[in-house]
This record gives structure tokens, C-alpha cells and sequence, in this order.
């Protein structure tokens, strides 16, 4: 049912736990935050395409593998994918970085975009949107609304703590887009936070209100 690959990883469970503890501070929390996205990014990046290459080493000439050119992006759904930031750009430190900025009219109740800049060369690359919560999916799907505009090769979605229905949303209106995750809770409260969750990840990592 879930649509999504769950990264069940032992050490990503037990930092996610760590995470969600109501009394572990911004400091801690941010460095729990990419710790988790730097774990979770091994596996996003699986598939990325090899190629054999020569190489000498000290006793004699032989074939590998390595990666084979392809260009990637990182995009952080503001202000709290920035928390995960660090942690990706750690595993793929050549990897170029865009950023999408979105609020909710009150009104409408519709994402709106505030700020949208993405790699000048961005139809080039494959570009994994990063936001530590899936919840309604409704922000998560308009920022990739936003982001399709520029014209990337692909798409991934990678989250820390994620809501059925928010999966569901992002399936329904962009199928070709892969969804990872940490963890799919139980459900959303009637506020639209995940249960149990981790509360407000924004607020925490940057301790405010």
C-alpha cells in the first residue's frame, strides 16, 4: 500500500528515535537530521549508473567501477529541508543545490511559490527533493510541481517520517516521482502533524516557535 521505499536501516532507526524524543535539543537535533539524510542517501542513490575504468594501482593495471558521469541535484523544500542539506551534500559533495520555497495562502489553502532557483544546467541533472516530513503530501507535491517547471531529468522525494496520505497525495500527481522515507507513521491529528511523529522539524531545528 505504501508506494514508497522504507529505509529500515538499524542505524537510521535508532538516530530517528533519538530524533523524535521530545526533550533532544535544536543542536542535537540537527546533527541527528543529516546524520539520517547522509545514511538515507546510500540508498537513494543505488541505482546510479557504473562504468568500467582502468586504473593502476601500486602492483598492477586492472578494470573498475565508478560512477558514470551522471549529474545530480539537491533540493531542499525551505525552511526545514535545510536540515537535511548537509547531510546529502556529505555523501555527494559535487552534487549542485536548489531551493524551493513555498506557503500556504490562507484562504486558498493552496502552496504557493515564493522562491524557486535551480542549477543553471538543471534539464541535465537527476534531482532529489529533500524534506524531513511528508504529511497532507500537498507542499511536497506543489514543490515538485514547481520544480518539473525547470525541466530535470528526473525526480526523487526523499523524507524522514511520513503519513499514508501523504505518500498517496504525491503518488496520485506524480507518478514517475520515487518516494523514500524512514518511517510511515500512524496517521495525521487534526492539526495535519504526523502521529507521533517528531513535531514541527522546521521549529526544531532551528528552535523556534
Amino acid at each position: 500500500m505504501s508506494n514508497a521505499v522504507v529505509i529500515d536501516h538499524p542505524l537510521i532507526q535508532h538516530k530517528l528515535a533519538l530524533l523524535r524524543d521530545k526533550d533532544t535539543g535544536p543542536k542535537e537535533f540537527r546533527e541527528l537530521a543529516n546524520e539520517i539524510a547522509t545514511l538515507m542517501a546510500y540508498e537513494v542513490t543505488r541505482d546510479l549508473p557504473l562504468k568500467e575504468v582502468e586504473i593502476e594501482t601500486p602492483i598492477k593495471k586492472a578494470k573498475f567501477k565508478m560512477i558514470e558521469g551522471k549529474k545530480l541535484g539537491i533540493v531542499p523544500i525551505l525552511r526545514a529541508g535545510l536540515g537535511m542539506l548537509d547531510g546529502v551534500l556529505k555523501l555527494i559533495p559535487t552534487a549542485r543545490v536548489g531551493h524551493v520555497g513555498l506557503y500556504r495562502d490562507p484562504e486558498t489553502l493552496e502552496a504557493v511559490e515564493y522562491y524557486c532557483k535551480m542549477p543553471t544546467d538543471v534539464s541535465e541533472r537527476d534531482l532529489i527533493v529533500v524534506d524531513p516530513m511528508l504529511a497532507t503530501g500537498g507542499s511536497a507535491s506543489a514543490a515538485i510541481s514547481f520544480v518539473k517547471e525547470k525541466d530535470p531529468r528526473s525526480i526523487k522525494l526523499m523524507c524522514l517520517v511520513s503519513a499514508q496520505v501523504g505518500i498517496d497525495r504525491v503518488k496520485k500527481d506524480h507518478p514517475d516521482v520515487e518516494i523514500y522515507t524512514a518511517a510511515i507513521d500512524e496517521k495525521l491529528n487534526d492539526h495535519a502533524y504526523i502521529v507521533p511523529g517528531l513535531g514541527d522539524a522546521g521549529d526544531r531545528l532551528y528552535g523556534t516557535r
